[in-house]
């Protein structure tokens, strides 16, 4: 390519052309693309189109189910890629040029921690800071913090990228509990092949594991004996405490208020939580004060079942620290309408 070409490729490619192409690249599809970018699939093919034209390379073989890039789309999605965590940098080291304790910070989370154990405690966090918004976004899915989905996340899955900063703040160990409805009119089993013979209520969402059922009871599927599935931890809670089954819960269920008792049989999933950060946002003063604030009600040392070792819920109430108050809990329970 003659100077003079490279000249005017270098003056005339843009970002905002080639993040159609990354899209494209790492979803497989111009649809799928169109959607992602708000867009529609003339727009992506339009752009891409124009890409080609010019740098006088083919970037994509169509297919009958999706697009592949060729060796040239290759090279510009990496470049793109290059160019999309450039420029995330770039808007979160500014970030860091006057640090304050004032502005947003974007925090994703687990819905039933976020929920149950973040929210009650954000409110009184948000009277000592009150110039700082806290958008908290509560969801199963988990998000993508280099990509700038989030400023922190707070997950059960821990990302894999060696560029952020990730830290385990606690374990949370999910316990079978059942209402004392469902007690009243089914019993409760005291084994696992007991337990067999029961309802149970299930929660299948990303970062749970939708087989974790079978494997503790030892059962291929258990199919026939779910009543309910929900992808919702609310949704789980609620049918739970009206007595729709036995459901797997927080240790700490019982002492925030839910209205359940523990049903042992033998059987208990723990899995991490996870806290993840970009190392770029450690000089930013509102992001490091809510990280300093998400480890510290996380602390295992405060709250004991968070600790890596299980302790039975029935124990948890001797253990529990003065900053629970009986108002904590109220909420945690199902609505009761009249």
């Amino acid at each position: 390519m003659q100077q003079r070409d490279l000249a005017k490729l270098i003056s005339r490619l843009s970002w905002d052309d080639l993040k159609f192409v990354l899209a494209a690249t790492e979803l497989g599809s111009f649809r799928k693309a169109a959607r992602h970018l708000g867009k529609d699939i003339a727009t992506v093919t339009r752009r891409i189109k124009g890409v080609e034209a010019l740098i006088e390379e083919k970037l994509f073989l169509v297919l009958p189910n999706g697009v592949q890039p060729t060796p040239a789309g290759i090279v510009a999605a990496t470049a793109a890629r290059r160019m999309e965590s450039t420029f995330v940098d770039f808007v979160r080291d500014l970030e860091g040029v006057a640090p304050h304790q004032a502005g947003i910070v974007r925090v994703a989370v687990t819905e039933g921690l976020g929920t149950y154990w973040i929210m009650p405690r954000l409110v009184e966090f948000q009277r000592a800071f009150p110039r700082l918004t806290i958008d908290l976004r509560v969801a199963m899915e988990s998000v993508d913090v280099l990509r700038h989905e989030a400023d922190i996340a707070v997950q059960f899955t821990r990302p894999k990228n060696s560029d952020l900063i990730v830290t385990k703040v606690g374990r949370l160990h999910a316990y079978p509990f059942a209402s004392a409805t469902y007690e009243n009119i089914y019993g409760l089993p005291t084994s696992k092949e007991e337990m067999k013979s029961h309802r149970l209520v299930d929660q299948v969402s990303p970062q749970i594991d939708d087989g974790i059922w079978a494997s503790l009871l030892n059962l291929e599927s258990i199919e026939n004996i779910i009543g309910i599935r929900t992808n919702g931890s609310s949704a789980l809670l609620f049918a739970i405490e009206k007595g729709a089954g036995i459901g797997g819960l927080p240790t700490y269920a019982s002492v925030l208020g839910a209205n359940v008792i523990p049903v042992d049989v033998g059987v208990l999933n723990s899995m991490d939580i996870w806290l993840t950060y970009h190392p770029s946002l450690k000089d930013v003063q509102r992001v490091a004060t809510v990280v300093s604030w998400l480890r510290d009600i996380f602390d295992p040392v405060k709250y004991p079942w968070f600790r890596d070792e299980f302790i039975h819920p029935n124990d948890l109430g001797d253990l529990r620290t003065d900053d629970l108050n009986a108002s904590f809990g109220q909420n945690f329970r199902a609505a009761n309408p009249a």
